[in-house]
């Protein structure tokens, strides 16, 4: 059998919030000057604000972006999975979450305890999706619920990166 190498599969973003997909897409993210790739470490402190996510694509094709930490609150007993951070729809190709309609407000990292991971996914709109109700909580959100619930299918493109409590002394 052979062993995957594939990031989000070893990182378990691939069963834990998304199923096996096949990424279209290419999705770049910057917090600051930091290139977010899968599996790196971005302190909470530097993620405050919302990240620069650049989306590949024509301008008359549609995106939706979610944000979530499945490991809340705590990655041994993630009884909160998936804490969502943010959804941004109708992102048009080749563009920005800032062209897009904010679903939910960008939330930063806030991890209590151990190693979080934050998933970014991207999906391909069937078509403008106009007004979509916000989620009732933030905690046990279902990124695959909300895909099916706006037949948004699987995933374009996904990034992970890890973040951890910051000790106090080191904040700027």
């Amino acid at each position: 059998m052979a062993v995957s190498v594939d990031p989000l599969v070893v990182g378990r973003v691939i069963g834990d919030v998304v199923d096996m997909f096949a990424p279209t897409v290419t999705m770049s993210i910057y917090y600051g000057s930091k290139h977010v790739t899968n599996g790196c470490d971005i302190k909470p402190s530097m993620a405050i604000n919302p990240p620069k996510v650049s989306i590949d694509g024509h301008s008359d094709e549609l995106y939706t972006l979610v944000m979530t930490d499945p490991d809340a609150p705590s990655p041994s007993e993630p009884s909160m999975r998936e804490w969502v951070h943010w959804i941004v729809s109708d992102i048009p190709g080749g563009t920005n979450p800032t062209r897009g309609m904010a679903i939910l407000p960008y939330m930063g990292p806030r991890p209590p305890v151990g190693i979080h991971r934050y998933i970014l996914v991207l999906f391909q709109q069937k078509g403008p999706l106009g007004p979509v109700q916000q989620p009732a909580s933030r905690a046990n959100f279902s990124t695959r619920l909300f895909a099916d619930h706006l037949n948004l299918g699987l995933p374009v493109a996904t990034v992970y990166f890890n973040a951890q409590k910051e000790p106090v002394s080191r904040r700027r």
